[in-house]
Order: C-alpha cells, then sequence, then structure tokens
C-alpha cells in the first residue's frame, strides 16, 4: 500500500491518521532537522502547538504510556489529562497510566498531582532491593530485569495486564533500548523546521547488527513541521 502524502489544516485531520494504533509498543519522538531530540534537555523547544495536541491525543489510543525518567523530570511530567484534550474521550476509556523506567525510584511530585491515576515504577530485582521500592498509596511497581531494566520482559508485563498498546514517549535512551530489543512496532516521528545543535541524549546499546526496516505509512505536512509514521510489517 502507497504512503499518505498530504498537507494537514489542523488536529482534526492529522489525528484521523492515527487512529488505528498496532497491539505492541508505539513510540512518539520528535527531532530537529539536524537529528536533535533535544534542545537544552528539554523535547519542548522543538515542538509547536500541534505537535503537542498530536502527543496528548495519541495517548488516547494507548492503555500505557511508558517513558523514561530523565524525560518524566526535564518535561515535568504529571498524570494524563483528560480535560486538556481538545477531542472527547472515548466513553468508559481507561486513563492509560504513566509508567517511569528508573533504578532510583525517584519519580517527581508532579506525577502524583491526581491521587486517582497511580503512576507506575518501571525498575530492576536488584534497584528495588537495595533502594526499598514498593507499591504504596501513591505508585505501583514493576519489576522486569535483575540488574537492569529489561524492556522487552516490561512490555510482556504489560500485556499480561492487559496492557498490549505501549505508548513509549522516550526519551532516546529508552527508544534506544526499545530498538534494540526489537521491541517497537510503530514509530511516529515529528520533524522539526529547526536546527538545534549537537545535545547530549543519550547513546544505544550497540545491539544491533543491521537497522531495523520499517515501512513508510504517511508523510504530513503542517505549518514547516514534517508528521512521519513507520510501522513494522511483522
Amino acid at each position: 500500500m502507497a504512503p499518505h502524502l498530504a498537507a494537514v489544516t489542523d488536529l482534526d485531520e492529522l489525528i484521523e491518521y492515527y487512529r488505528r494504533p498496532p497491539i505492541g509498543v508505539r513510540a512518539n519522538m520528535i527531532f530537529s532537522a539536524d537529528g536533535a531530540a533535544a534542545f537544552a534537555g528539554r523535547a519542548g523547544p522543538l515542538s509547536d502547538p500541534l505537535d503537542q495536541a498530536l502527543l496528548r491525543e495519541l495517548r488516547g489510543f494507548a492503555d500505557v504510556v511508558l517513558v523514561g525518567a530523565g524525560t518524566v523530570r526535564a518535561e515535568h511530567y504529571g498524570p494524563v489529562r483528560v480535560d486538556a484534550m481538545p477531542h472527547r474521550w472515548p466513553p468508559g476509556r481507561p486513563i492509560p497510566p504513566i509508567a517511569v523506567v528508573s533504578l532510583s525510584g525517584f519519580l517527581p511530585d508532579t506525577l502524583f498531582a491526581d491521587p486517582t491515576q497511580r503512576p507506575i515504577l518501571v525498575t530492576s530485582r536488584c534497584a528495588a532491593d537495595e533502594r526499598g521500592l514498593r507499591a504504596d498509596q501513591r505508585r505501583d511497581v514493576l519489576i522486569a530485569g535483575e540488574h537492569t531494566v529489561e524492556v522487552s520482559d516490561v512490555v510482556a508485563q504489560f500485556r499480561a495486564r492487559g496492557l498490549s498498546r505501549v505508548l513509549c514517549e522516550g526519551g532516546p535512551t529508552l527508544l534506544d533500548e526499545l530498538v534494540a530489543a526489537d521491541a517497537v512496532d510503530e514509530i511516529c516521528v515529528t520533524l522539526s523546521p529547526t536546527l538545534a545543535g549537537v545535545q547530549d541524549v543519550g547513546h544505544g546499546r550497540g545491539a544491533l547488527t543491521s537497522p531495523l526496516r520499517m515501512s513508510l505509512d504517511h508523510a504530513l505536512t503542517h505549518a514547516d513541521y514534517l508528521y512521519l509514521k513507520y510501522s513494522r510489517r511483522r
């Protein structure tokens, strides 16, 4: 099937191209035109209102939102806010929890703004034992891996809990780990019309022996931004 190539005028038109999330991991990232994933440690300066609205809307198609601890702290993450979405939340659809990968166990207070939405701390067995990381009234805890977090195990445990549609919002290190584990089924990329220079945004583990080939589903433009979606043909 040929990819869709089009210019979009607003969020209503844009979101129609994202309504069928895969069973598995959908990653959503923004990059500058020169390949940076952040500026001054944050992705926000690369974004615009439509890209930010897309990020919020993609959560409406997910069962769980998976994020690295560095991104959560840098971007001041809070719980998923249904009232912040310009589109109506589907009736009866559970609000996806924010799952944070962290060995330190430190989660910012902003994540606990809504007591009815408990974040999930994703950590390793050793980290949990050494730091006493247990589920409590504020958070749930998911143990995946002995010394480091094994992302393939994370995805498997999510699926066992009925959280089969995973939205990964970065950062680059977590995305690298998911790619190395061959766990990414779809990636949504916003290409920002900016130059950000060389940024310190983490490094992959180098586990791949060759690049993984994806198929282009669409290439959409709005206000000099380019919205791309690639998927695996498993």
